[in-house]
């Protein structure tokens, strides 16, 4: 018997039943891959091979129209590196990075102890109300925000003006209001994904922690600073680092919204790219490629940060 269980053969199975449950498991793992290979297939064609294409045509200058294509070297990125705008798009990403990332975080963090609240009424109807924006289309949201922020017809405006504000405000047609109006904007768009994250980490606190110490005279102050803070530390670290990510990750928002405009005030690193590639008179897809794996180069970074987060997140539980 000791034999038998050291083969990983249970006592009393018969050996010649053996080989058919070897022919099972081996017809369901066809099966399985079966069943994966459309997606597998897709993945390949419309995300890896445009990553790889993306690579080759760094390297190359053509325009996307010639089947000819001139090898250039480095002299694509060496460009990249020259041209001011390319460094004006990187900035106002890393401004509007700094614009939405603490907010979501900090607010929806604030909302998901209010909505965790077991005496709460009507908990799961706001905690749908604040997802709503994220399951509608993005685009969507964009053309919808910009009848909304209107300056001569708008809904907002006209509240404004019957308050007595003399004229409209052009929320996206200055470029001094345009990015801080379109971070508004993607904030309440993407505000349920975080909110649903700290909802999910504050689920993990035991209820005994917060009764115990209410027992010993703690108050609500004592409840948040000296267990929900010191709990959700993995946490926020995993959150804030996700968010940062997410936030560079704003093209069709920006691009229904703004467009990059007015005069290149919101035109963050996607839509320098897109532009270059597709709207340009004279279409500069081996230049754009190149900024475009510099830029998926410094995503890749962050996401090795991200990981290092996740490694720093399970030491910090691990040590409480």
């Amino acid at each position: 018997m000791t034999t038998l269980a050291m083969r990983g053969v249970r006592p009393g199975t018969k050996r010649a039943d053996r080989p058919a449950r070897r022919g099972n498991r081996g017809r369901l793992t066809l099966w399985v891959w079966l069943f994966l290979l459309p997606t597998a297939i897709l993945y390949g064609l419309y995300t890896l091979y445009p990553i790889a294409a993306s690579y080759w045509y760094s390297l190359v200058e053509w325009n996307g129209f010639e089947s000819q294509q001139r090898f250039v070297g480095l002299a694509n990125y060496q460009a990249v590196f020259a041209d001011p705008m390319f460094w004006s798009s990187f900035k106002i990403t890393l401004i509007f990075m700094l614009l939405v990332a603490p907010a979501r975080v900090i607010l929806s963090f604030l909302l998901a102890i209010v909505l965790n609240s077991p005496k709460l009424p009507l908990a799961r109807l706001f905690r749908t109300a604040f997802f709503l924006p994220v399951v509608t289309t993005t685009a969507i949201v964009g053309v919808v925000m910009q009848f909304v922020l209107d300056p001569a017809s708008g809904p907002l405006n006209s509240l404004l003006l019957a308050l007595g504000h003399d004229g409209g405000i052009s929320f996206l047609g200055d470029s001094q209001t345009a990015l801080i109006t379109a971070s508004v904007v993607y904030i309440w768009k993407f505000f349920g994904i975080t909110l649903v994250y700290w909802l999910a980490a504050l689920q993990t606190i035991p209820t005994e922690l917060y009764e115990a110490a209410r027992i010993d005279g703690a108050g609500v102050v004592q409840l948040f600073t000296q267990i929900t803070v010191p709990l959700l530390k993995p946490f926020l670290i995993i959150i804030s680092l996700l968010t940062i990510e997410d936030s560079f990750r704003a093209f069709d928002l920006m691009q229904t919204l703004t467009g990059g405009g007015p005069f290149f005030a919101t035109e963050v690193i996607e839509i320098y790219i897109y532009q270059r590639a597709f709207t340009a008179p004279v279409p500069q897809l081996g230049f754009a490629s190149a900024a475009a794996v510099l830029f998926g180069l410094f995503v890749f970074v962050v996401g090795l940060i991200q990981l290092w987060g996740v490694w720093a997140a399970r030491r910090l539980r691990a040590g409480a």
